[in-house]
């Protein structure tokens, strides 16, 4: 195998990244990574001298950052943390997440109101569920890995794979009509890439028309989350097709941004680990296992949640008062030397498992074993497929999202 020459205006060699300054004071959140691998050094300063500790958000509220791993565990389970977003106080990281104040999603209710809904979009993520969507998976990783090769060196692997894969995927659970797969496909890539409100208009107004044509004929609609919960829930009076198609539309963001980051950003810290990546090659039963890991090392959701205090809570001689907002920093959380040997090295032998990438508690993520079958699936093939693969040409700047609360790339040149 070719090795990875860790050229690049970003990753440093041996996938670690060069030491940079702490800021003073109160720091903006969300804070700037110095390069794909590394996490912000203001983490590492948070976690051993100030836990929790406050910062300000662009529009001007503060709030606290909680960064060490057993105390971001212990407060996902903390029923005085609120996830309701409609609270005067909530803090909203960015204009999407501000809009999910006035949506009727699980994601954004406590109990009792949360496991109600929340079961209501759980059976599509059930072991067996996602265990019979291996094979439409593998499909979907040769055919677009087909036509990657056939097209020829060098390729975009975020366009090519990284990003098709998991659009077509929630698709699939979404019961979306194979007809309409393409199209869902498009317009998914094209809000990813764009992130403009046109886009996500137009992928949510497709959305509604698979949800209007499998409610006019609900006798037809096949399998699939939209038509199981238009005929068990929405028909029966207990869910209203807004918040229906409302959830729906967050699952579909949120099972697909995170999952095409994962798998770009999975395959670019595997290329600049050569040892990591040759001992996953000759063993390929060591890719869950790295799989674990690579979640744990990039962790693309910066955060394990966003909350607000409904009573006040005290934490490390820290008072957080009622109405304050919590930022629990996952990311931070999977690289603390408390929980984790050495915390900065990538290792595919690591003992997997612990990590906060999917959340904990409650509200932990209903679509993780969708995201690792995934990963599992694209690692394999692509490793199997490609024994030559490596970056084609320098990372550039702006083929990072920096300062994204979601972590990832652009773009990723390869060849082989």
């Amino acid at each position: 195998m070719d090795a990875p020459d860790g050229r690049g205006e970003s990753p440093a060699a041996g996938g670690r990244c060069p030491v940079e300054a702490v800021p003073a004071g109160v720091p903006l959140f969300p804070m700037r990574r110095p390069c794909p691998f590394g996490l912000p050094a203001a983490y590492a300063e948070m976690r051993e001298h100030a836990p929790v500790r406050r910062a300000r958000l662009a529009g001007g509220s503060l709030v606290w950052l909680v960064s060490r791993y057993e105390d971001i565990r212990t407060l996902l389970g903390d029923a005085r943390l609120s996830s309701d977003r409609s609270r005067p106080g909530f803090p909203s990281l960015d204009s999407e997440t501000a809009q999910l104040a006035t949506v009727p999603v699980f994601l954004g209710m406590d109990a009792p109101d949360h496991l109600a809904h929340r079961r209501m979009f759980l059976s599509e993520f059930l072991p067996r569920q996602v265990d019979e969507l291996r094979p439409f998976v593998q499909s979907c990783v040769d055919g677009h890995l087909d036509r990657m090769v056939a097209q020829g060196p060098p390729a975009d692997l975020v366009t090519s794979l990284a990003m098709p894969v998991p659009a077509l995927t929630i698709g699939r659970i979404l019961g979306a009509p194979e007809g309409a797969l393409p199209r869902l496909e498009q317009l998914s890539v094209a809000a990813l890439t764009h992130r403009g409100t046109e886009a996500f208009e137009e992928l949510f107004n497709f959305v509604r028309e698979i949800a209007d044509d499998a409610a006019a004929s609900p006798a037809s609609a096949g399998a699939g989350m939209i038509g199981r919960v238009l005929r068990e829930y929405v028909a029966a009076g207990q869910l209203e097709m807004w918040s229906m198609l409302a959830t729906v539309f967050v699952i579909l963001l949120a099972g697909y941004e995170t999952t095409a980051h994962m798998i770009s950003l999975g395959v670019l810290t595997l290329l600049h680990h050569p040892e990591q990546l040759t001992a996953v090659r000759r063993h390929p039963e060591l890719v869950p296992q790295a799989v674990e890991e690579l979640l744990r090392f990039l962790s693309v959701g910066e955060l394990a949640a966003v909350r607000i205090a409904a009573e006040d809570i005290e934490l490390r001689g820290t008072t957080i008062r009622a109405g304050d907002g919590v930022v629990l920093l996952g990311a931070a959380g999977n690289r603390d030397p408390r929980v984790f040997e050495d915390p900065e090295r990538f290792d595919v032998h690591r003992s997997p498992g612990r990590h906060l990438a999917f959340g904990h508690g409650p509200h932990a993520c209903i679509g993780a074993r969708v995201a690792r079958l995934e990963l599992t699936v694209v690692l394999t093939t692509l490793l199997e497929r490609l024994p030559g693969l490596r970056l084609a040409q320098r990372i550039p700047h702006d083929a990072v999202d920096y300062e994204a609360v979601l972590f990832g790339l652009k773009r990723l040149e390869v060849t082989w």
